[in-house]
């Protein structure tokens, strides 16, 4: 029998009380940006798989690697220890197809964290603004007023009218349903013009959540994807530039 939501632990973890926990939400969104950044400190700090996660509440397809093979699609928890504190990380396939499926594993999410003692949820995404930019600003959200200082001093905007429609996804309902469990957590949202993946972006993410979690990553990698981006923007834009040129003057 399929279960709605299921979650299992990999036999390899055993300690189910990390040390001064923080979980960091990286799902698929607005130009990637969230999957990017917790993907990428995932990599870089070799962060360990401790779970997965299935749900009915899923795209109804499975997942084909290189040699064809197919699985269920999942989503994934991995944990990195450090000195002070253990980060854990939410990554994988899919967000829910639903909006009944969007709350259920919103609150699942949050209900590991209450488990596992998470002391604060980093939820990521990109903030999408139907344009180019160039310098990427990160967006904040919090679910408690007292916040507020601590992120804005490692760089975080915070204003009235943005993000006008609000957060969507677990992005958002994580800030709202934690709250109900007394957890705190900070949305970080890179500016981006949500039609392609966003590299430049999740740069601009990782450099506050470094600072935020008090874990330095390597930026080097993410960074040269950025400005390879940012070079495949440039020749677009003299593209379209040149062709406007060529009808003005047939014009």
């Amino acid at each position: 029998m399929i279960e709605d939501i299921t979650v299992r632990y990999l036999e390899s973890f055993t300690d189910k009380r990390p040390k001064e926990p923080i979980l960091i939400e990286g799902l698929p969104g607005i130009g990637q940006v969230g999957k990017l950044v917790a993907e990428y400190m995932i990599h870089q700090l070799g962060a360990e798989k401790i779970g997965e996660i299935h749900s009915i509440y899923f795209p109804p397809q499975v997942i084909l690697d290189e040699n064809g093979l197919a699985r269920l699609a999942r989503n994934e928890l991995f944990m990195y220890h450090t000195e002070e504190r253990d980060l854990l990380f939410l990554v994988g396939d899919h967000q829910s197809t639903s909006n009944e499926g969007h709350y259920l594993l919103a609150d699942q999410y949050c209900e590991i964290a209450e488990e596992l003692h998470v002391r604060r949820i980093y939820t990521l995404g990109g903030f999408g603004v139907g344009h180019l930019v160039n310098e990427p600003r990160v967006l904040g959200a919090i679910n408690r007023a007292e916040l507020r200082g601590e992120i804005e001093a490692a760089g975080v905007t915070f204003t009235r009218d943005e993000p006008g429609g609000g957060i969507i996804g677990a992005a958002g309902l994580m800030l709202g349903l934690s709250a109900r469990r007394g957890i705190d957590a900070v949305c970080l949202m890179g500016e981006t013009s949500g039609y392609i993946v966003d590299p430049m972006a999740a740069a601009s993410v990782l450099a506050v959540l470094s600072k935020l979690a008090g874990v330095p990553v390597d930026p080097t990698r993410l960074n040269d994807r950025a400005a390879e981006m940012e070079k495949v923007i440039e020749n677009l834009v003299e593209d379209g530039k040149s062709k406007d040129e060529e009808l003005s003057y047939i014009g």
